[in-house]
């Protein structure tokens, strides 16, 4: 009886973890700048919610985000290709959460509305942590797997943080920068493939995690 009333105790305390940190629906939701774009994550830990239930507004020079689900957000006027630098200031904002949540620049991105779009994300996490990963419609590669960097700046006693993140692609390789330091780098031959990027040329944008609360500023290419 004690074994099970502890099991029950358990899934209890999971189970209430979970609906804590499900995805949320933001109040007057969707992209209220014109010519961004967004789409969320074609898997089930969306939990049904669509892009209307996350909210992108411009903040000054900068945008605000409010997140639901976890997606992808872009201007298919933004693309880089050749060697090319893309980075942008994240600034996350104290949210009541179980665990760490991400955000980061992608790069590579083809066919973002369709089932095979590509894109290969460097995202960074509160807690000091960062993880690569590249999207070929509904495969997902982990190059890089929540790696501790000393180029992070932590969440703070209040729940904030904020960093620069970006990549650099040059003389064949693309190298995932934070706060200026080169936390890892790729040979274009690791990172497209079948499975991987058709090419590091493309759109640029950001991946965000669910449920954040972050302002984003100096998003360009150089």
């Amino acid at each position: 009886m004690r074994v099970t009333s502890l099991v029950l105790s358990f899934l209890l305390v999971a189970a209430a973890a979970a609906a804590q940190d499900a995805d949320r629906s933001v109040k007057d939701g969707g992209i209220k700048i014109p010519g961004w774009k967004g789409r969320v994550d074609r898997r089930p830990a969306s939990q049904g919610k669509t892009i209307a239930d996350s909210r992108l507004v411009a903040e000054g020079n900068a945008l605000r985000l409010s997140v639901g689900p976890a997606g992808n957000f872009w201007n298919p006027a933004h693309t880089a290709s050749g060697n090319y630098e893309v980075k942008a200031t994240f600034k996350e904002h104290k949210m009541a959460a179980s665990h760490p949540h991400s955000y980061g620049i992608f790069i590579g991105g083809a066919d973002l509305e369709s089932d095979n779009e590509t894109l290969m994300y460097c995202i960074a996490y509160g807690n000091g942590t960062y993880s690569v990963k590249t999207f070929r419609g509904a495969k997902v590669t982990t190059l890089v797997d929540r790696a501790a960097t000393d180029a992070l700046k932590k969440a703070d006693a209040n729940g904030e943080s904020t960093n620069e993140i970006g990549w650099r692609v040059k003389d064949g390789n693309a190298a995932c920068v934070i706060n200026g330091t080169e936390v890892k780098s790729f040979a274009r031959a690791e990172v497209i493939g079948d499975d991987k990027l058709t090419s590091t040329d493309g759109g640029y944008g950001i991946r965000v995690s669910h449920n954040l609360e972050l302002t984003v500023s100096g998003l360009a290419k150089k």
